[in-house]
């Protein structure tokens, strides 16, 4: 997992939730750094750089279009 890059920062960890079941379901490696801090101690996520999604460089382009499409849902937002 050295070689994963960030793709993502969220504030909240109940932001992430959607996400990851959406890498699930696309069989896409991940993992959410500071994401136990932070859910833990929400006022954190300043200091800490908020939670950081993280996968494999060879996934970027499939993970981009699942960010973009929620991005664009009527129904769900990134924030």
């Amino acid at each position: 997992m050295e070689n994963f890059v960030t793709v993502a920062i969220f504030n909240y960890q109940h932001e992430t939730l959607i996400i990851k079941n959406l890498l699930e379901q696309e069989g896409i490696a991940y993992f959410f750094e500071n994401e136990t801090i932070i859910g833990i101690d929400p006022f954190a996520t300043i200091a800490y750089g908020g939670i950081k999604l993280k996968i494999h460089p060879n996934d970027i382009e499939t993970v981009k279009k699942i960010l973009h499409n929620l991005n664009e849902s009527d129904h769900l937002k990134i924030v």
